[in-house]
């Protein structure tokens, strides 16, 4: 992977991802309704109805006999492609984590993701101050859509942080301790990661995928956006990613070279010289 960032696919391929992405999520309750499980008839006709009131194309017909139309299956086959060439694509930029793995392709795929996500939020957060005070007309839909853009936010740039190593980390007394007491502290973690994110899946899969998922829960408003039924699902995934990517990081850093982190590292070259010049204080 060149250690450049910028190009044009790297950054169209990841916005095509999150528009065939967005357009499968809004219409799910078609692919529920297509293959999910049976249930009862009243839990049928609740979600046909939603998805009849919240179909984007209500008159293109389902194909093959189905609720989901032409334009839901190729945003769904798109995805799985989109996904592959912008692993392929993606490039690592200079201030990112430079001894990365093929495998982290994924990772920074999803940073790039995340990235465009949160200019996605702010167009709508503008869009909506605009209205609301430019024109005095606000939409019904800014907020809870921007509320959604943000959850997918929180939960997507945990991987990516996770494999950049810029979590949250205390070194006092990881940085104290022999290279081989640091591998027994990496491992203790990861593992410690790794129950939890099983314990998580475990204990709420059931309430996640066929309370909230399946009935295809709504958040209640006049949007009405299906926040708890794409969110929580989302932290699981998430979290299991997030746990495979910290033991790809154990094995790719088994080896390496201890880092010693002093208070030298908190300091922003970058900032540090913006704020001399900004005192006439030559370097």
């Amino acid at each position: 992977m060149e250690d450049e960032s910028g190009s044009f696919w790297e950054w169209v391929i990841p916005m095509a991802f999150i528009v065939c992405a967005s357009w499968v999520i809004w219409h799910i309750p078609a692919f529920i309704l297509d293959f999910g499980p049976s249930s009862s008839e009243s839990l049928v006709g609740k979600i046909s109805s939603l998805h009849m009131r919240k179909d984007v194309t209500p008159d293109m017909a389902g194909l093959f006999g189905g609720f989901a139309d032409a334009l839901d299956w190729a945003a769904l086959i798109l995805m799985p492609i989109l996904f592959y060439f912008g692993t392929k694509t993606v490039r690592v930029a200079k201030m990112e984590y430079e001894d990365w793995r093929p495998i982290d392709r994924i990772a920074l795929f999803f940073g790039r993701i995340t990235m465009l996500l949160i200019i996605s939020m702010t167009c709508v957060m503008l869009y909506e101050v605009f209205l609301r005070y430019a024109i005095e007309q606000p939409t019904l839909w800014a907020n809870e859509l921007t509320l959604w853009i943000a959850g997918f936010i929180f939960l997507i740039s945990g991987l990516y942080a996770m494999q950049q190593r810029c979590h949250i980390r205390i070194f006092l007394l990881y940085d104290a301790v022999p290279r081989w007491v640091q591998h027994i502290f990496d491992t203790i973690w990861v593992f410690l990661l790794a129950v939890f994110a099983f314990a998580l899946v475990f204990g709420s899969y059931k309430q996640v995928f066929v309370v909230k998922f399946q009935r295809w829960e709504m958040w209640g408003t006049a949007f009405d956006p299906p926040i708890p039924a794409t969110i929580q699902p989302m932290i699981l995934i998430m979290v299991v990613l997030i746990a495979i990517q910290a033991i790809i990081n154990l094995i790719a850093d088994w080896n390496t070279e201890p880092v010693v982190h002093t208070a030298a590292d908190d300091i922003d070259e970058a900032e540090l010289r913006a704020i001399k010049r900004s005192v006439g204080v030559e370097d």
